[in-house]
């Protein structure tokens, strides 16, 4: 079978450097290039960028070429980033994996219209453990219902800008439904002063941050006389990696359509 031309959108980021190396040693994929934020970043050999030996493939800044040369696209870099590569995705009706987080509402919308065009996979984490964990903590609320109070505990490396991080958002999103709330109507994001007691049925969030820490995420169910906890701690971002090109890899084959990571490994 031909190989599948993967696109890495910020090739020289954390994450990107992490595709990269994973793209290469992955049979059936082939790097097809990567692209920077600004063209004055571009312009180096894109192994080089990730921390590889040279490649012979120079870093771009357009992404529309990245799209022409690719038959999927990995991204996770900003949402204006993003929400721009999804249109590209549209217009094209390339493959888009997308593993950014921070996305408001109308980003999310822009990415469905999108969706319509084009294949696109978006996941708040591609992880396989994260993934079950997201099934299991539906379940679990399900089956305990209001009489558990719910607590999302996350922590990530210092330099993480969005918070709650998008995993806990899923995660939150995940127990919501199993007790067929709106999340948006019983998360506290923050608890500082003289809060009074808990609200009945809230969904908590916590955030830390701190050191080089990839993404420990815990949901804690707490009742009378005892406490339940579910718990992901990621140690190397090789695993949301292999996620992605797996999503990738899936998708370059797929009708348009709005996907998630439940799709891409049957779950």
């Amino acid at each position: 079978m031909a190989e599948i031309r993967i696109g890495i959108a910020g090739c020289s980021g954390r994450m990107g450097r992490a595709l990269v190396a994973e793209t290469l040693g992955s049979p059936g994929a082939r790097l097809a290039g990567g692209t920077v934020s600004t063209a004055s970043r571009a312009g180096g050999d894109l192994g080089a960028a990730a921390g590889l030996d040279p490649l012979g493939l120079a870093v771009g800044a357009d992404p529309q070429a990245l799209f022409a040369g690719a038959d999927a696209v990995i991204d996770f870099t900003t949402p204006a980033a993003t929400l721009a590569h999804a249109e590209i995705a549209a217009r094209t009706g390339k493959a888009l994996v997308i593993g950014t987080t921070g996305i408001d509402a109308a980003g999310a919308e822009a990415i469905g219209l999108a969706a319509k065009r084009a294949p696109i996979v978006w996941a708040p984490n591609m992880s396989l453990g994260v993934n079950l964990l997201l099934g299991l903590v539906e379940q679990v609320a399900r089956a305990l219902g209001s009489d558990y109070d719910i607590e999302i505990l996350e922590m990530h490396h210092r330099l993480k800008r969005d918070a709650p991080s998008g995993t806990a958002l899923g995660l939150g999103q995940a127990a919501a439904r199993g007790r067929e709330v709106a999340l948006d109507a019983v998360s506290v994001r923050s608890r500082d002063g003289q809060i009074g007691v808990r609200p009945p049925g809230a969904i908590g969030f916590a955030t830390l941050r701190g050191g080089d820490v990839v993404g420990d995420h815990t949901v804690i169910f707490a009742g009378a006389g005892e406490r339940l906890e579910l718990t992901h701690k990621a140690a190397d971002r090789r695993i949301y990696a292999r996620g992605a090109l797996r999503a990738a890899l899936w998708a370059a084959g797929q009708q348009p359509g709005l996907y998630g990571m439940k799709d891409v490994l049957g779950l």
